[in-house]
């Protein structure tokens, strides 16, 4: 019986991240409350790669609680609902869904009938009105995707099997039929320790990566496509790519649209640019400081206390390390996976160990493997 230990696949554990101390998970679900659901649908005769991902930032039964919030855009090329009113009021509620482009309607449909029939009571007597976030990337180069294979069942199962503690990064949920550098994309989380006043805090990332084209594609600043001797097969950057950072420190809308704004460079850390048919939408929240429900619930008038502008400096630096990190760890758990449209081509992974040996032999000084 071999004794070998399990074949390193995260960045962190491969040494291609070094920065910040990561919670205990090191994924957005080390943020206390938040929870991470997914259903992923593989039929690969039939074209089906697709999925959805479910986040909650708080308990499922503190869900009409709102959550303060920010939204930055690098590229428009996408959807989010709700990021109107976020824009104006700084706040939303309810779980954060994300999936493929053709699926944002179902995924909206599903999560709506899924609050009102867990809070039907409040639903019915306050007249409270749900406008859920529900966020999309492209998946129709591996998947079916106008066969609209997500279901209204298939968001309801991610929605009830969301889970506090670990679950899978890669092609699984919203990600798996996405591509990332021209190699399978799909999810990645990470997450960062605050310590800051009235802390320590904690904040994590939870990233859907289909955006970028390979020439562009950095590791430690790297570009690694020459390195690993892959070659481009698509024309134009054709992706776009989702970011949600999920905090319990205690941070107001403006404060948060910043940190928002920060996941690009995450973003761009990788080497994306934000093409012209990228969309490119994060959001940022904070479960601290929960602000009630709109009148006539009291209080009427409000007292809140929230860090200073001058503590996110350290919040910024962590976005962006986290995010960079997500990014990678989304491709390097991915699997080759064959195209879809155009048949005939598969879509090849990100592998770790070759990717390590590389940077080594181009005598860039990737360190040991993180036990933090």
């Amino acid at each position: 019986m071999s004794t070998a230990l399990p074949r390193p696949r995260r960045a962190r554990e491969l040494g291609l991240a070094h920065s910040g101390t990561p919670g205990p998970l090191n994924l957005v679900t080390d943020v206390p409350g938040a929870a991470v659901g997914l259903t992923t649908l593989v039929r690969p005769d039939d074209g089906v790669q697709t999925g959805v991902t479910a986040l909650l930032p708080r308990p499922a039964a503190e869900l009409l609680t709102p959550w303060w919030a920010g939204i930055a855009v690098l590229n428009g090329n996408g959807e989010m609902t709700g990021s109107h009113w976020i824009q104006d009021a700084g706040w939303s509620q309810g779980p954060i869904l994300i999936t493929n482009t053709a699926a944002v309607g179902i995924a909206h449909h599903a999560v709506v009938g899924w609050m009102v029939d867990r809070f039907a009571d409040r639903v019915q007597a306050e007249h409270l009105w749900l406008l859920p976030v529900v966020a999309e990337t492209y998946d129709g180069v591996l998947n079916d995707i106008f066969g609209r294979h997500v279901t209204e069942a298939h968001v309801r199962a991610a929605l009830d099997n969301a889970g506090s503690g670990p679950f899978p990064l890669g092609s699984v949920g919203g990600g798996t039929g996405m591509i990332a550098y021209e190699l399978k994309g799909g999810t990645g989380s990470a997450s960062r320790i605050l310590d800051l006043p009235g802390g320590p805090y904690t904040l994590g990332v939870l990233v859907q990566a289909n955006h970028g084209r390979l020439d562009q594609l950095r590791v430690d600043g790297v570009p690694v496509a020459p390195l690993l001797g892959l070659c481009s097969w698509r024309s134009e950057d054709q992706g776009s790519v989702i970011v949600v950072v999920v905090t319990d420190a205690p941070l107001l809308p403006h404060q948060l649209q910043r940190v928002a704004r920060r996941a690009g460079l995450g973003i761009g850390r990788s080497g994306a640019v934000g093409g012209n048919s990228s969309g490119d939408l994060f959001l940022a929240l904070s479960t601290a400081l929960p602000a009630p429900l709109p009148p006539p619930e009291p209080p009427l008038v409000q007292s809140l206390r929230c860090l200073t502008d001058p503590l996110l400096d350290p919040i910024y630096q962590a976005v962006v390390d986290a995010t960079e990190e997500a990014v990678l760890d989304a491709m390097l758990l991915s699997e080759p996976t064959p195209t879809f449209r155009p048949k005939g081509h598969t879509v090849p992974a990100l592998d770790g160990e070759r990717l390590v040996e590389a940077l080594r032999g181009w005598r860039w000084p990737v360190g040991p493997a993180a036990t933090g």
